[in-house]
């Protein structure tokens, strides 16, 4: 029997039993109760991508490792009502109770209406913006503060480029990629206040042939050390490894596929967040709405650091994650003014990683090539 053959005679068996439910005893339903609670996963991309998507693969086979957790899978889900299907089918054929739809264009309008369609269902989006008397009770959005890693991936390529240009290709021009951007050119700016990072956005988060374009334009300008935010980074890496460029690496790590050019990488550990919602949803406590942490938090993590990378970048890189880690350190303060030189935070004032203002952000900081 083909593996298509067996998925398909397990759902009809749901499909066909489901009506004979109602019969169960209190005993068979006190059993029932003690059954796996189902979680379906939901990946815009392949779980293979070096990239976004297989960083929530990872995490998604640790927790398939859990107790009492049975876990759906769904990868090359577009960000169309093709997602509200995989959804419905998640739900009404395998089960599933908390459905995490990973992708950015998922949550709204897909996620939101399939929430107003199984109100006893959990949704936990990821990036989304969830906010209070807006978005129903049984949705929620988690993410991390990956900038943190960006700055220090920054921080890195501040010590390594000879230029003084930095590259950044990244899909399109939301708050998260923004702020991971400037965040990265402030890491960089650090080591050498002169340093640039010139942007090209290519316009959707899976873009092969416009990411390799970019990449070659953007070393064909002098720029020698590279980092991105793309759903998956393969092709950016190896094209800048193949001439002779750095890069510091997103999402997952990306170090076997260069190793001569990788310094290190930004990239997440999701399991902290799975836990968190996955534990209150198993235990009937009240749905977390709106989960968020950085590295102290255990959200975001470093690549290992390529051999290439001399003591000192290692030196500075690991005294600003210590002073992350004692939630010490703001990367956005003000003074601080964007690309055309307008004021954007004013002297004296400092944000927080948990600050909503930093989840609007909506231009580039000075040093930064490119347009919003």
């Amino acid at each position: 029997m083909t593996q298509q053959h067996a998925h398909w005679n397990r759902r009809q068996w749901i499909k066909h039993t489901g009506a004979g439910l109602g019969a169960l005893s209190l005993g068979d339903l006190a059993l029932a109760a003690d059954a796996p609670l189902t979680v379906g996963f939901i990946y815009v991309g392949a779980k293979d991508d070096y990239g976004y998507n297989q960083a929530h693969a990872e995490a998604v086979a640790q927790v398939k490792k859990w107790p009492g957790i049975k876990v759906v899978e769904e990868e090359n889900v577009p960000e169309t009502t093709a997602v509200q299907k995989t959804m419905q089918g998640m739900i009404s054929q395998d089960g599933a109770k908390l459905i995490f739809p990973t992708s950015f264009g998922y949550f709204d309008p897909h996620m939101l209406a399939m929430a107003a369609k199984f109100p006893d269902v959990r949704f936990a989006h990821c990036g989304g913006m969830w906010t209070a008397g807006k978005h129903p009770a049984n949705t929620g959005s988690f993410f991390g503060y990956i900038d943190e890693a960006q700055y220090l991936n920054g921080v890195i390529a501040g010590h390594m480029t000879k230029s003084k240009k930095l590259g950044f290709v990244a899909a399109k021009p939301i708050p998260q990629v923004l702020r991971n951007i400037n965040a990265f050119t402030l890491g960089a700016q650090s080591v050498h206040p002169d340093i640039t990072t010139t942007v090209i956005f290519t316009g959707d988060w899976s873009m092969p042939v416009k990411e390799a374009e970019a990449t070659n334009s953007l070393a064909d300008q002098g720029i020698d050390v590279f980092t991105m935010h793309v759903d998956g980074p393969k092709v950016i890496v190896e094209t800048a490894a193949k001439r002779g460029k750095f890069v510091c690496g997103y999402h997952a790590s990306q170090a076997k596929l260069a190793p001569a050019a990788y310094l290190t990488g930004a990239e997440w550990n999701w399991t902290t967040a799975y836990k968190q919602i996955i534990d209150a949803a198993k235990t009937g406590k009240p749905h977390p709405n709106f989960v968020r942490g950085g590295l102290k938090d255990g959200f975001v993590k470093s690549s290992p650091y390529g051999a290439m990378v001399p003591e000192p970048a290692k030196k500075q890189a690991e005294a600003v994650r210590a002073s992350m880690m004692a939630g010490s350190f703001d990367i956005f303060k003000g003074e601080m003014k964007d690309n055309t030189g307008k004021v954007v935070i004013p002297k004296g004032k400092v944000f927080k990683q948990t600050d909503a203002e930093l989840e609007g952000m909506n231009y580039l900081v000075a040093g930064v090539v490119g347009k919003v």
